[in-house]
């Protein structure tokens, strides 16, 4: 991969990046029961429970013809005005757009409508979460799935290969949170042992302990949620090793090699493994990117761990736009630029592939 190359897929994700948060913004300013709808639902629920408001007609996306929550009708005009100010809509929505694009363009996302911090602070804050998630547990899946998917490609159609075969397609049928649920009823207090900790990634008042305490305890937290990613993680992994390296073994190359006397191990390792992993190795960064947006938002609400894949949840559910538009832009920069880490490591591991050229 040359510089000329690397800059110009650095410089494509500057366009790719803003075009999706536009599509996306697009769509949010069609989508009923925003944060100004809430606060006006609410207060109007409050009014109306003193005897001070009129009735709800309606629930929290039930617009008026005029475009106008319909609760908000008993409410006074100012104070309607004020709360769409407070929340930055009393602006047209492209005057929005430009200034959210600006102060994107500096890392700055806004504050958090509801949580009173801004978003910056709050992603920092979850980000190591996600990541210890996404990372320990994609380096088990390779560490595991990789060897066992050689395994079955040199002992294939044996009774090895149909008994892991089973045991990882069983895995991969059970929901991830389901599993999680099944390791807190039992190693976490759920009703037989007390082995692990439940909540959160560090034991309360542990930052008075020595490093390596806190390493180990930080590691102790991890073993559940960890275990419940991985646990259907494998299957996909496995299979995709054993036919690559099934696939390579029969190639005339390892005949050859066999025929010069090569051992079967160095032909394994030596000539087959090369070839072999060049999407394994390669495939490494969309695997964590995946594993980090996708796999772990169950797993954090089982565990009461406070990463990334909640925050947006919460944040969608809310309609606390900075926040999703915030975490959306971190989520879509990581993928982007994890691609172009997967590219490079193509290069890496197979001179031949000259990007520059196809492109």
């Amino acid at each position: 991969m040359t510089l000329s190359y690397l800059l110009r897929r650095l410089l494509l994700v500057i366009p790719t990046l803003f075009g999706i948060i536009t599509i996306n913004f697009a769509v949010v300013q069609l989508a009923p029961g925003g944060p100004v709808d809430q606060v006006l639902a609410e207060l109007h629920g409050q009014a109306g429970a003193n005897g001070l408001g009129g009735r709800l007609s309606g629930p929290v996306s039930d617009l008026g013809h005029a475009g106008q929550y319909r609760g908000a009708r008993g409410l006074d005009p100012a104070v309607v005005q004020k709360i769409r100010a407070m929340f930055g809509f009393d602006k047209p929505p492209l005057t929005r757009y430009l200034e959210m694009v600006g102060g994107y363009l500096r890392f700055d996302f806004g504050r958090s409508f509801f949580r009173g911090q801004s978003v910056l602070h709050l992603i920092e804050e979850r980000l190591p979460v996600s990541i210890s998630l996404g990372f320990f547990s994609t380096l088990i899946i390779y560490f595991v799935s990789v060897p066992l998917g050689i395994a079955k490609a040199v002992r294939d159609g044996s009774r090895f290969d149909l008994a892991s075969s089973a045991v990882v397609l069983v895995g991969y049928a059970v929901p991830g949170f389901l599993f999680a649920i099944l390791l807190v009823v039992l190693f976490a207090g759920g009703g037989v042992w007390q082995i692990f900790p439940l909540r959160g990634l560090v034991t309360q008042g542990s930052a008075h302990w020595p490093w390596y305490a806190r390493i180990g305890d930080y590691l102790w937290h991890l073993v559940l949620p960890v275990t419940a990613i991985v646990a259907g993680g494998f299957a996909s992994l496995t299979m995709l090793t054993k036919n690559c390296f099934l696939e390579e073994i029969h190639r005339q190359y390892t005949i050859t090699a066999r025929a010069k006397g090569a051992s079967e191990r160095r032909v394994l390792y030596g000539h087959v493994f090369r070839n072999a992993a060049l999407l394994l190795v390669a495939g490494f960064p969309q695997a964590f990117i995946a594993i980090l947006f996708t796999s772990a938002l169950l797993v954090e609400i089982v565990f009461s761990l406070n990463g990334l894949g909640l925050l947006g949840f919460q944040a969608a559910i809310q309609r606390d736009y900075p926040v999703m538009f915030g975490t959306l832009y971190i989520f879509t920069l990581l993928g982007l630029l994890m691609q172009i880490v997967g590219d490079f490591l193509y290069t890496l591991l197979d001179p031949r592939i000259d990007f520059d050229r196809r492109s």
